[in-house]
């Protein structure tokens, strides 16, 4: 794990788990892994069980410099990671594709983070606090239109904590990397080669059956809105 002690205010200290071997494709910047982690919605997380690997989707929040997660009580991921089994959490974006010249040189423009450490489960207020962070993390002010968690919700589910200290963040960007002999003088190429770029865009919202005819689309959602990279 890595010493709190040597990381900066600003820096993770990359440990033999987390260093990326690419350096050009490293970044050990708080501030940065905590932008991708924001503009993520889903989580995979893993865990071993009985030398068996699994690795689940789940949603998550951040608050401040650590992750939350959520789910029932019942979950063999919650009665796992409450056991206190490592836990590896990873996110990541797909910003584009790089369609090269030859099919070794294809590639994709990501953001992603690593994530190294242990739960720690969250009881009383700080639990319920979670539920709130965990809603605002997909949609800013969603949280104060809609009711809090209640009593018969909070025994059915359990909430852990993730510390972020031992983690790292890879990211490509850029066009593709093609050798010289495939792609000649400037401008003078016959194969097409470049960058699609992918995006999350929201679509049109819709009301489901129960919602009143006179409702109108609240705050939250007028427009989406997430933050950008």
């Amino acid at each position: 794990m890595a010493d709190p002690l040597q990381s900066s205010p600003t820096t993770f200290t990359p440990t033999p788990s987390t260093r990326v071997r690419v350096k050009k494709r490293a970044n050990y910047d708080r501030e940065v892994v905590h932008r991708i982690l924001d503009d993520a919605f889903v989580a995979h997380v893993g865990f071993v069980v009985d030398d068996q690997p699994f690795v689940i989707p789940m949603v998550y929040g951040r608050d401040g410099d650590r992750l939350l997660l959520h789910g029932s009580v019942a979950a063999r991921i919650m009665r796992a990671l409450d056991s206190g089994v490592p836990v590896c959490v990873t996110v990541t974006h797909v910003d584009g594709l790089v369609l090269a010249r030859s099919h070794f040189h294809h590639s994709v423009n990501y953001r992603s983070v690593v994530v190294l450490g242990t739960a720690t489960r969250l009881r009383d207020e700080n639990a319920r606090r979670a539920f709130e962070v965990i809603v605002e993390h997909a949609v800013p002010g969603r949280a104060a239109e809609t009711r809090a968690t209640n009593d018969v919700e909070y025994r059915q589910t359990m909430v852990l904590a993730v510390d972020i200290e031992e983690a790292s963040a890879k990211i490509r960007g850029g066009g593709p990397i093609d050798d010289p002999a495939d792609v000649g003088a400037v401008g003078e190429s016959e194969v097409w080669a470049g960058v699609l770029p992918l995006a999350v865009v929201a679509g049109i919202p819709v009301a489901d059956a129960y919602t009143g005819e006179a409702v109108t689309e609240p705050a939250s959602i007028r427009p989406w809105r997430r933050p950008t990279a």
